[in-house]
């Protein structure tokens, strides 16, 4: 991992800066101190990265399980209580993921994980338009379309024209020119464009604007309109923002309940984001999804035990890490450790940052996710794509993320009901090896996303110097998610010097460079290969 801290830790600065408010803004959404949403952010970067095997994935308090959070603090008594609640969840998870209960995460449809990302990168740039405009009346990391202040997505912005602070949308114009130049043109000209982070001198220029304008009555920024991190005055006020779990409180049912609430929730969320990281990395790494369990579910115990927020591995850090060129999770790892160093070093500086700086950086993250293109893509892709694709977007954006996500699966599954039938073998492997490794995969006559989990384990299982032939002669419909794998099997076959054959009725091709331009001829998001 140390031979990528050149990509590593420029990345993790700007996903440090992404996650700051978010952890803070999900604490004050949530109803728990201020400290608690650093705390897991901390937890979510150091622990659950050195134990997880996602590579890009970043973790740390998630803005779905905010409400669930601040109900729960009400009626379970007090903060001490939610935090026995927490512990359970946590050895839940670690139980789900002995149970290898993370292969249901497979079950998910390219086109609902698809909406997911764009939902929630519409979401991330609606948001922050207020921030922008120094509107701060919402936490940073709300993400929900009913606001608490009881203004929703887009009456929020409505009320700009009558909240805009001068200051902020000065400096926050000022920042998103900066990242758009250091990203689009300086980036490509010198290779110290690409070591020192857009964001980063965002950042710095924040904090020196505010400094220099403090005393100017039009352009200043006022303390509202700043991060807000718990300064400690000594080592023991810095300690006494830990929070300790009230065991007495397990015998309390109700503890229980949001327990497996926490833990379903909290399972759910990583395991939507896993897919979601793994379908925009460049590498096409397939993270183990039980194994990420584990390190959840080990992350909300520590997270519990010592005064934090409920954990999950996120989309926009996650996202944010890779768009910075993040390359192993040594990057999700410093994160933490750049939390935990500033929160106790420097929290008056962080203290400096103005809000509308960060709400430009996530302006950026946000767009990446959700490029208009991607809707145009989805669209050629057939209606078999495009229906459950944009129902998870509208979804997402008008209720909130488990909501949409649940809207789109169902109309996914509607959609691959109406189109395929059960079948009792969807893939048969044979082994013609007699010690040379020669493998035959037949495809049966109906292949959906419901049989991706097997097929991604039978290829990733494929020795290396192996000689694998594809059979598609049976087969009479292949769903794009399967297409889609084969497309990314490519890469680790060249890796692992494996030689491919494709055999189907349109011909057979030896060591293909695209599945997809091979089957070119039909542009729908789903084959008939009658």
């Amino acid at each position: 991992m140390l031979k990528n801290l050149k990509s590593d830790f420029p990345a993790s600065i700007v996903v440090f800066f992404v996650a700051l408010p978010l952890c803070l803004g999900i604490a004050l959404a949530s109803g728990a101190p201020l400290f608690s949403g650093v705390i897991s952010g901390i937890i979510g970067g150091i622990v659950v990265g050195a134990l997880s095997g996602s590579k890009l994935g970043v973790s740390g308090p998630a803005a779905g399980l905010a409400a669930i959070v601040l109900t729960a603090i009400g009626s379970l008594g007090g903060y001490e209580n939610f935090l026995v609640a927490l512990v359970l969840g946590g050895i839940i998870q670690v139980v789900f993921g002995v149970l290898k209960a993370g292969v249901i995460g497979y079950y998910f449809p390219s086109s609902v994980i698809k909406g997911m990302l764009t939902g929630i990168g519409i979401i991330i740039i609606l948001k922050q338009i207020p921030h922008f405009f120094g509107y701060d009346i919402e936490p940073i990391g709300a993400d929900s379309f009913i606001e608490a202040s009881g203004e929703n997505t887009f009456s929020a912005i409505f009320q700009i024209i009558n909240n805009i602070t001068t200051g902020s949308l000065v400096v926050g114009v000022i920042a998103l020119l900066v990242i758009l130049l250091w990203d689009n043109v300086l980036a490509k000209k010198a290779k110290f464009f690409t070591v020192i982070q857009g964001p980063l001198v965002a950042v710095v220029l924040g904090i020196v604007y505010y400094l220099v304008t403090k005393s100017n009555e039009v352009l200043a920024i006022s303390k509202s309109h700043l991060v807000s991190v718990p300064i400690p005055k000594d080592a023991a006020s810095f300690i006494n923002q830990f929070s300790f779990p009230n065991f007495s409180a397990i015998t309390n049912p109700d503890v229980w309940v949001v327990a497996f609430t926490i833990a379903l929730v909290a399972s759910l969320e990583t395991l939507l984001c896993v897919e979601a990281t793994d379908k925009i990395d460049p590498n096409k790494n397939v993270t183990p999804t039980n194994r990420e369990l584990l390190a959840q579910g080990t992350g909300n115990v520590v997270s519990g035990l010592i005064g934090g927020l409920p954990i999950t591995q996120v989309i926009v850090r996650s996202s944010a890490n890779i768009q910075s060129g993040g390359k192993t999770k040594m990057s999700a790892i410093l994160h933490g450790i750049l939390l935990l160093i500033s929160v106790i070093l420097i929290p008056d500086l962080l203290n400096k940052i103005p809000l509308s700086v960060l709400a430009s950086v996530l302006i950026i993250v946000g767009y990446k996710l959700a490029k208009p293109v991607l809707f145009k893509q989805m669209y050629k892709l057939g209606w078999k794509q495009f229906v459950p694709f944009i129902v998870t977007v509208v979804g997402i954006v008008f209720t909130d993320l488990l909501v949409g996500i649940s809207l789109g699966l169902f109309v996914g599954i509607v959609v691959i009901l109406l189109k395929s039938y059960q079948n009792s073998h969807f893939l048969h492997i044979e082994d013609k090896s007699n010690g040379k490794h020669k493998i035959k995969m037949t495809l049966a006559e109906e292949v959906t996303f419901f049989n991706k989990g097997a097929i991604l384990k039978e290829l990733d299982r494929l020795p290396h110097e192996t000689q694998l032939e594809i059979n598609l002669l049976k087969t009479r419909y292949l769903d794009n998610d399967i297409i889609e794998i084969l497309e990314d099997f490519i890469f680790k076959a060249k890796e692992r010097n494996i030689d491919l054959k494709l055999v189907s009725k349109r011909g057979i091709v030896e060591n293909p460079t695209s599945f997809i331009e091979f089957f070119n001829n039909n542009p729908k998001s789903s084959l008939s290969l009658n």
